[in-house]
């Protein structure tokens, strides 16, 4: 039987990991303009899902045609604004792509996207994306409101790996409905958000909603990402609501 030298081995293995190293590497520099792609067509379609838009996707014969063609319909303005409300020079769409780094930044020194939906001319909606931590890693979301800046038309929201059955109901119709018609601001004009209660909301409260049965602890964490990153519109959102 031929025997092979400790240093023969050693080469041996060294030089197929080095294969395997670049095949893996040419494999992911291929895919990922897909990847990036895919990502944006996500972001695209939650943020018209938040309008009630893109209600077709599944059924479409080409989806990423589908979701750019509504996304460039009913999106009819986007741009972004800092703490005090100003507009500053920036790229809505990249700064929600990397909104990861952006809310690791203290409040004050955020980039706030904005989202301006319209049809055919008529009332305005602005969607803006949320994003925080939940129990076992990122959760997120995009929140509609409608002309008057203050009451909420729509949201959806989303995990990575919150539990299933439990926490991971937040991407769920049943737990993100309640949302719409909820305000952001109380009658004297103060931000407040939206309260996510365990037990039950109080029905006539139009600040709350049903925390998740079970699911306390990213319910709690939603309702935390809603109120830190929906604090740095504040400011625009008064102004724009004044005018």
């Amino acid at each position: 039987m031929r025997s092979f030298s400790n240093t023969y081995i050693f080469v041996f293995s060294l030089i197929m990991v080095t294969i395997v190293a670049v095949l893996l590497s040419f494999v992911s520099t291929q895919l990922k303009p897909r990847q990036e792609m895919n990502v944006q067509i996500e972001k695209k379609q939650d943020v018209l899902r938040s309008v009630g838009r893109a209600e077709d996707a599944a059924e479409a014969d080409d989806k990423n045609a589908y979701i750019n063609e509504e996304f460039g319909k009913y999106i009819t303005e986007s741009y972004v604004v800092d703490f005090n409300g100003n507009r500053v020079e920036a790229d809505a769409f990249e700064i929600m792509l990397g909104l990861t780094a952006e809310i690791r930044k203290a409040r004050e020194e955020r980039n706030y996207p904005v989202f301006v939906y319209s049809e055919n001319g008529g009332p305005k909606k602005y969607v803006v994306p949320v994003r925080g931590k939940g129990l076992w890693g990122p959760i997120w979301g995009y929140i509609a409101l409608e002309e008057d800046l203050n009451t909420i038309s729509g949201a959806v929201f989303d995990h990575k790996a919150e539990t299933p059955g439990l926490g991971s109901d937040i991407n769920t119709g049943w737990f993100q409905e309640p949302f719409t018609g909820k305000t952001i601001f109380n009658e004297q004009g103060e931000f407040v958000s939206v309260e996510v209660v365990k037990g039950g909301a109080d029905p006539s409260n139009i600040h709350q909603v049903d925390a998740i049965s079970g699911g306390t602890i990213t319910s709690k964490a939603l309702e935390e990402m809603i109120m830190d990153c929906m604090t740095g519109y504040v400011a625009h959102f008064k102004e724009l609501a004044n005018n």
